[in-house]
């Protein structure tokens, strides 16, 4: 990773515009057909988060802004993506699992459930340091939701998606999905054209 200088980016508006901004936070929802990951995760040891997660990283892959975070005062360009899904624990807890982002499917297979099974065991969060990027992802199956706004703490800039239970009518299953970014980050359009991406990364989903 290094550290930018902002005035010599793309976004150096941004970064003057809402960096000292008191909530710089934009959250945006949509609602996307996951017919695809539902049926495939029914044929396999492939459930529908992991693939979810997968997606997510490789929509993000396609968006050159979701390489640059605002981290402090500072603009830092990293040069790999990673997706932090939550993970519960045997104690009734959670914990953050960060696995790193593979453009194959099978290495981030691995590594998710690898990751997420060490992080089980033994209770405690699992953080990649150094080169990645990290885009937060929480899952509420507990129950249908139609959106969330996240709490913004000013130490966390990461984009962050959320979503609960698909829902399925006529065969299709339907998710909406809420998506909070820094605005220093990205754009409104950014981040459209990131969901997206990820609308078309679920239904060329293939094992």
């Amino acid at each position: 990773m290094e550290e930018l200088d902002p005035k010599q980016t793309s976004r150096a508006g941004a970064f003057e515009l809402w960096m000292k901004a008191p909530m710089p936070m934009v959250t945006l929802t949509k609602t996307l057909d996951v017919t695809r990951p539902v049926r495939l995760s029914r044929r396999g040891d492939l459930k529908f988060n992991l693939l979810f997660c997968w997606c997510i990283g490789k929509a993000a892959s396609r968006v050159e802004e979701f390489y640059t975070l605002p981290v402090g005062d500072k603009l830092i360009r990293y040069g790999n993506l990673a997706v932090s899904t939550i993970t519960a624990l045997e104690d009734g807890g959670i914990a953050a699992c960060d696995v790193p982002f593979s453009e194959s499917l099978d290495q981030f297979r691995w590594d998710y459930l690898a990751l997420t099974a060490r992080v089980r065991e033994s209770g405690a969060p699992y953080d990649l340091n150094g080169d990645y990027m990290v885009i937060g992802a929480s899952a509420l199956p507990q129950t249908e939701i139609d959106g969330a706004v996240n709490i913004y703490a000013g130490c966390y800039n990461n984009p962050f998606l959320v979503w609960g239970r698909y829902r399925k009518k006529l065969g299709r299953a339907s998710l909406p999905v809420s998506f909070q970014f820094h605005h220093t980050q990205m754009d409104g359009g950014h981040a459209a054209r990131f969901l997206e991406n990820l609308q078309e990364e679920i239904r060329a989903l293939h094992l």
